[in-house]
């Protein structure tokens, strides 16, 4: 099986939720990996009863789990500040964390209980315990959030095909989901206008007769781009997608472009540089 790592990261896994519960679930499965298979010699750590131990040994865990929040809480933000990860990005990270915990661990090792083994044969110890307690959570929880993702998309095609059903020539219809997956509204493609992003709330702008009218979806920008993709919904500027069925004219000027929509009254979209070249591209012209 060949896997491209230049492909596109998928987006539930830098999805807030998604992060806050790969912190938590990392940090547990830490607590019980470390403390129960005792790879780093936990129970010689301290000269405290059991209880006391495994207290202190959790702190020194947690610790070392901080290396994962701090890392994971970057990823969020460069995400959201517009930068686009591929999956040898999302690997190089993550082996970057591994690094960074083995190193906490192995001057952990050398300074507080004075180890006497040489600097490269703890931190390749180190390194082979820390890839376990990281990369079996990450594997687990990649695997549940895409299934999760799956499951939603499925169940928006089953929504659309049902849709329609109900009457012979009916637009179909796209659902709109918050971040929690649950249905908030379902559009016509043909009146959905733009979609403008700011933290974790997406405003939607559709065409309802001879206004245009908005409404408000807390979820991300870069979620909403996933599932929309196959729906001529793209990315133009890191707040902003735009409904490339709605443009009627596109404008350059010096900030990049602007796009001009077919609505009443007439609406415009902002392209950055950015995505410039793929926006022209959609249109099947050249930059």
């Amino acid at each position: 099986m060949n896997i491209d790592l230049n492909q596109k990261l998928p987006g539930y896994l830098t999805e807030k939720g998604n992060i806050v519960r790969t912190i938590l679930f990392t940090a547990g499965f830490a607590l019980l990996f470390l403390n129960i298979y005792t790879p780093f010699g936990v129970i010689t750590w301290f000269a405290v009863s059991k209880p006391t131990l495994f207290l202190y040994a959790s702190g020194v865990i947690l610790a070392g789990v901080l290396v994962v929040a701090v890392s994971r809480v970057i990823m969020y933000h460069a995400v959201r500040r517009g930068l686009h990860l591929k999956l040898w990005h999302y690997l190089a990270w993550v082996a970057a964390e591994i690094v960074s915990m083995a190193l906490f661990f192995t001057l952990f090792e050398i300074v507080i209980l004075d180890d006497t083994r040489s600097f490269p044969e703890l931190v390749g110890k180190s390194v082979r315990h820390t890839s376990l307690t990281l990369l079996l959570p990450y594997i687990m929880l990649w695997l549940y959030f895409s299934w999760h993702d799956s499951k939603r998309i499925l169940t928006g095609l089953r929504e659309q095909a049902d849709g329609l059903g109900l009457a012979q020539g009916q637009k179909p219809m796209i659902p709109l989901r918050d971040e929690k997956g649950v249905l908030r509204m379902s559009l016509k493609r043909s009146d959905i206008l733009y979609m403008q992003g700011s933290d974790n709330y997406v405003t939607v702008w559709y065409q309802a007769q001879n206004r245009v009218t908005k409404f408000m979806l807390r979820n991300t920008l870069r979620t909403l781009e996933d599932e929309l993709r196959q729906e001529s919904v793209i990315r133009c500027h890191r707040s902003y997608l735009v409904n490339i069925e709605k443009v009627k004219l596109i404008r350059r000027e010096k900030e990049g472009l602007a796009l001009e929509l077919d609505s009443t009254p007439p609406s415009t979209v902002p392209v950055s540089r950015t995505y410039m070249h793929e926006v022209l591209t959609a249109f099947g012209q050249e930059t």
